[in-house]
């Protein structure tokens, strides 16, 4: 039995919660998969997996065996990359885990770290809060971009690294745009309390994800409630809805930056209330990192950097 192979399976199931889905992920059959689990649960004389027609997951000692899987496979990654990497070369994975309104700045920061660093590989997976405090507290994640005002409210000890305030606008149809506007692309078009952005049909996101949580306490502000005409749990979605329909969206500043160049949209500044929340990188408190994420936190903490990100995700301007 490959060892350290069947505790990536084991974390892999911990992760997808499906023996299909985590075979996929892993790139090799189901019945291999089970049949390396059945055999991790020989080596140490123990049921592991709760096994149904589905998955319905671990035991007490598998528990035990899964968080010694994460601590073994997290300990392997960083020798690893003692062993690969040079002074000022990083070479390894880099596993982001970003919050949806954040990733077309996360795709910003990854491509350059790339670019600086050509032997990290990093991956931005679009995920939920819960699941980036859930991912950082399990290791599966090496850092986390989201709304620092959660932090303290998963069980994992996190450290803050701020980035922007995020700001939100009201995106709606263009009117029929001047050749200079067009040539342009979106239209900012001053601004909108939030009490008038009620009265549109929104196309918003829905409940569960945070930044609804924040755009309805800014409704809630001003002293309206919203029942949205459309909801979704896409970003990308909110724009688009926008551009084929009647609705109206309320973005943040880091999706409105990545349709800059759609000229058939128009956004409007939210004020009364002029909500701004921070958004920052979260690290695992830890007696050391990586090679790649202290490569990542250096570009994370560079003064030009974050003037590229405020200037993509908050501001838009200059």
């Amino acid at each position: 039995m490959n060892l350290l192979a069947s505790l990536r399976y084991l974390v892999a199931l911990q992760e997808h919660r499906h023996f299909g889905r985590a075979a996929q992920a892993c790139h090799i059959t189901q019945p291999a998969l089970s049949n390396a689990l059945r055999a991790l649960e020989g080596e140490f004389g123990a049921v592991i997996v709760k096994r149904g027609r589905t998955f319905a997951g671990f035991t007490p000692e598998g528990e035990r065996v899964l968080q010694s899987a994460r601590l073994m496979l997290h300990e392997r990654e960083l020798l690893q990359q003692d062993l690969a990497s040079v002074a000022g070369r990083p070479q390894g994975r880099l596993v982001i885990g970003v919050v949806p309104a954040a990733v077309p700045v996360a795709a910003r920061f990854a491509a350059q770290l790339q670019a600086l660093h050509p032997g990290i590989a990093p991956t931005v997976r679009s995920m939920s809060s819960p699941e980036i405090e859930a991912g950082l507290d399990d290791l599966t994640l090496d850092m986390g971009l989201g709304y620092t005002d959660r932090m303290g409210t998963g069980g994992a000890r996190l450290d803050p690294v701020p980035q922007y305030d995020e700001r939100y606008w009201l995106v709606r149809r263009a009117p029929k745009p001047t050749t200079a506007a067009a040539a342009a692309g979106l239209t900012l078009g001053g601004t909108i309390s939030w009490a008038d952005a009620a009265k549109q049909p929104l196309c918003l996101l829905t409940p569960e994800m945070h930044n609804r949580t924040i755009v309805d306490g800014a409704f809630a502000a001003a002293g309206v409630t919203v029942t949205p005409a459309m909801e979704t749990n896409s970003i990308l979605t909110l724009a688009l809805a926008v551009l084929e329909g009647q609705v109206c969206s309320v973005v943040p500043g880091a999706v409105l930056g990545a349709v800059m160049a759609w000229r058939e949209l128009e956004a409007l500044a939210l004020v009364a209330p002029e909500l701004q929340t921070p958004v920052g990188f979260m690290l695992v408190r830890a007696a050391r990192h990586s090679h790649t994420v202290e490569a990542a936190l250096a570009l994370a903490r560079d003064a030009a950097w974050l003037r590229h990100a405020a200037r993509h995700s908050g501001v838009l301007r200059g």
